[in-house]
């Protein structure tokens, strides 16, 4: 049994998520909102919730996500409409109940990132970002921001998952954007600024929604719906978003490079 199912087995147990709909059967609730899925014994207030329903006597029980893996998170409960409810979104008046962990299913792209949230490094790299984000018409604070989650602007990175270089570019990825060499900095960046600016059109400019899909790939993304319900992913496009307005306040600022303030000017 995966470890959704290991959940639901637990609190169905505790008679905690979900109501009784039939004899030893229950109903949950699978909620979309804001391009995020939850679960809950009733429908969310402002998602878009389809009912599914669990024999509490299944040996295995079904995989409620759309996928083999979901996100690590909470088990919360709130009042709402005079009942308790249930739900894996920390909606308002929720109180947390219980922890729970999962993983992407095997094979995923999603990751999360070799670098960390911190401070600005506008001279790393700033001709290779300024001429690759000119080339593709991508802002060159987005690009930096995800140079700086995914590698930390190690030219020689490697992900446990094969990701090479700056942009932690599959090779796969690589070749199909002509990338000759993943570990040289501006072929790197070159390369995904490509893909970044491709992944902005399909999205209509949704910076969260491209990242998501560099992190887990444009499938994943289309299954959901949205940013996938990964903690890798959706830790992934917080720290980018994070970065990202770090990056443009950086280089607005009069201290950054010289090559930063020929690109905003």
């Amino acid at each position: 049994m995966n470890s959704l199912g290991k959940l639901l087995t637990a609190t169905l147990a505790l008679g905690l998520l979900g109501s009784p709909a039939m004899a030893h059967a229950r109903t949950i609730y699978r909620c979309t909102q804001h391009g995020t899925v939850s679960l809950a014994s009733a429908p969310e207030p402002g998602s878009k919730c389809v009912a599914q329903t669990v024999d509490d006597n299944a040996a295995k029980l079904p995989n409620l996500w759309g996928m083999n893996g979901t996100q690590k998170g909470t088990l919360y409960e709130r009042e709402q409409d005079g009942k308790t409810v249930y739900s894996t979104r920390n909606l308002p008046g929720s109180k947390p109940v219980m922890q729970f962990a999962v993983t992407p299913p095997p094979g995923s792209y999603a990751h999360a990132g070799l670098g960390q949230i911190g401070k600005p490094r506008t001279a790393e790299h700033s001709a290779e970002f300024v001429a690759a984000a000119k080339a593709s018409h991508i802002e060159d604070a987005w690009l930096r921001a995800i140079a700086h989650a995914e590698s930390g602007f190690r030219a020689d990175a490697v992900s446990n998952k094969g990701a090479q270089g700056v942009m932690q570019l599959m090779p796969s990825t690589a070749r199909l954007y002509r990338v000759k060499n993943p570990f040289s900095p501006a072929d790197s960046i070159r390369g995904g600024a490509k893909l970044l600016s491709e992944l902005l059109r399909r999205y209509k400019g949704d910076h969260q929604l491209a990242a998501a899909a560099y992190n887990a790939g444009v499938g994943a993304v289309a299954k959901y719906g949205g940013v996938p319900p990964y903690a890798e992913t959706q830790a992934y496009v917080a720290k980018v978003d994070a970065l990202y307005h770090l990056y443009q306040a950086a280089l607005r600022s009069p201290t950054a490079t010289p090559a930063s303030v020929r690109l905003a000017e």
